[in-house]
């Protein structure tokens, strides 16, 4: 589907107050993604935010090379700027599931980034595919470095906390405590704010974290 194509389906779907709904956003995405998703991704002019939304899922849905696919990716990083595009093309993206270390690669490439953004897409990527034994210490370690001087790479790594806080409740716990926690204290309050707010946490871990002092104050 060419950009004209795509846009007159885009206007021929029913309007939510928001603009248009993410289901049928998704629906199209997955259109796309089955024809010549290419097409769209190479021409995209992201003159509305409906456009952004569709070219994350379009990336996430396509069924291709993975390096092509990354490619993509990278492409679209500069565009990403709020949270929602952020989250999507992340959360999304999951053949990182099939190619973990060459995605990891490609992500670590972000870690050190000032960009808010940039360091939001490494806490989600990693909070979204890599919460498992192979991963789980460098993304502690990953997590602990990342900058956090605005607010959506502040709360992208409190909410991974928060995540593997519910999957790994005891190494999430010692490391909170410990002088290896290098967060700051305003990313450190927004991890035990979102880690109380978790269903995936136990009220048991959530009347620990309570005794919890900033390792600073140690």
């Amino acid at each position: 589907m060419n950009l004209a194509q795509i846009k007159q389906e885009l206007n021929g779907i029913k309007r939510t107050t928001f603009g248009i709904s993410v289901p049928e956003l998704r629906k199209l995405a997955q259109k796309v993604a089955k024809d010549n998703y290419c097409e769209f991704l190479d021409n995209d002019d992201y003159s509305a935010f409906e456009l952004k939304l569709l070219h994350a899922f379009v990336i996430g849905y396509a069924k291709d090379d993975i390096n092509i696919l990354l490619k993509y990716f990278k492409a679209f990083v500069p565009y990403v700027d709020d949270w929602s595009i952020n989250d999507s093309l992340c959360q999304n993206f999951k053949i990182a599931r099939k190619y973990q270390e060459t995605v990891w690669d490609f992500v670590m490439q972000y870690q050190h980034s000032n960009q808010e953004f940039e360091s939001r897409i490494v806490s989600v990527m990693l909070l979204s595919h890599y919460l498992n034994g192979v991963y789980i210490d460098r993304v502690i370690k990953v997590l602990d470095n990342l900058n956090t001087d605005a607010y959506y790479s502040q709360m992208g790594v409190a909410w991974a906390i928060a995540t593997v806080m519910g999957k790994y409740p005891e190494k999430c716990l010692n490391y909170l405590k410990s002088k290896q926690c290098h967060l700051d204290k305003a990313t450190y309050g927004k991890s035990l704010q979102k880690i109380r707010e978790s269903y995936r946490v136990s009220e048991i871990i959530k009347s620990e974290i309570k005794e919890v002092i900033y390792p600073d104050l140690h």
